[in-house]
């Protein structure tokens, strides 16, 4: 299991279409994935979890990942939310 903290610093935050992107890219990996802010943590493969958060740039996350793929499944969260994989 890897556990990373991770700030969020999309322009707009996870809208609606970021969440997609963001489920699309959680979805490519077999490994458990789940974020966590405050005291709320969900299965970053689901978009309306994803959705009840209501994060916005700026906003630090745990990300955790767990399973075979864990490592790259990180790496690719972490670049997405961090702004890097979304331009």
């Amino acid at each position: 299991m890897i556990t990373k903290q991770v700030e969020i610093r999309l322009p707009r935050g996870l809208e609606a279409r970021p969440i997609a992107e963001l489920v699309q890219h959680a979805s490519r990996y077999d490994a458990s994935l789940r974020i966590q802010a405050g005291d709320a943590e969900v299965n970053a493969k689901s978009i309306m979890g994803m959705m009840a958060l209501t994060l916005s740039s700026g906003d630090a996350v745990t990300v955790t990942a767990d399973g075979s793929d864990e490592e790259a499944a990180i790496v690719d969260l972490e670049g997405y939310l961090s702004g890097a994989a979304a331009k």
